[in-house]
């Protein structure tokens, strides 16, 4: 009987605690579970508005791409860049690519600077940015000079990146059309000897290599 007491006497006391406890830190916890509540919301209400943003980005893509007339290539350009500004991982790259293979500007300063914003300002998964390096690279690979080329491809070159092989092939075929052998041969042998090769890229290197320097 004694010990139901004492139970009774804990129970309650321990009760008592908790209560005064609450009373005392109502204003903080009240604080602190708004500010949870806030936290949340904000999270899927940020989350819903994305996904809203690429609707619409989705709508404008499709639309630019559906009436696409080569006589309004100013108006074009201008709804296409705006997109790339937008720094979207999908449309955004989609809307640089468009641009290019359509030649809707054929100013290369504008675009390498589209492929900057591209590449440095937004988010890519590794790989995604690795192929926009590599396309940039492509794209001037008929005019720049062999420093800044090597420059535009080293975070390329100097990874473990499946487009590396492409890198490699593309400085290859570079050197060998300006007739500079030597070098070339220096890439294509580095892509022959790379462990994760692009089988078809390594297959068109030793197609060179047989064809062009087992003199």
């Amino acid at each position: 009987m004694l010990d139901e007491d004492i139970s009774i006497v804990s129970t309650n006391t321990r009760n008592e605690k908790i209560k005064n406890f609450f009373i005392k830190n109502k204003k903080n916890i009240t604080f602190s579970i708004v500010g949870i509540l806030i936290i949340v919301f904000s999270y899927f209400g940020y989350d819903e508005i994305k996904k809203k943003n690429k609707a619409n980005l989705a709508d404008k893509y499709n639309l630019i791409i559906m009436d696409f007339d080569k006589n309004n290539k100013i108006e074009i350009e201008n709804e296409l860049i705006k997109i790339i500004n937008e720094k979207d991982e999908t449309y955004s790259v989609l809307a640089l690519y468009f641009l290019i293979d359509n030649s809707i500007t054929v100013e290369k300063e504008k675009i390498n600077s589209l492929f900057d914003k591209i590449i440095n300002e937004t988010k890519l998964e590794k790989e995604i940015k690795n192929l926009i390096i590599y396309k940039k690279a492509l794209f001037n690979s008929d005019s720049e000079n062999e420093n800044n080329l090597i420059k535009i491809l080293n975070p390329v070159i100097n990874s473990d990146s499946v487009w590396k092989s492409h890198a490699l092939y593309l400085m290859g075929e570079y050197f060998y059309f300006k007739n500079e052998k030597k070098k070339a041969k220096e890439f294509f042998d580095q892509v022959i000897n790379l462990e994760n090769s692009n089988p078809k890229i390594k297959l068109q290197t030793q197609k060179r290599l047989q064809s062009d320097f087992s003199k």
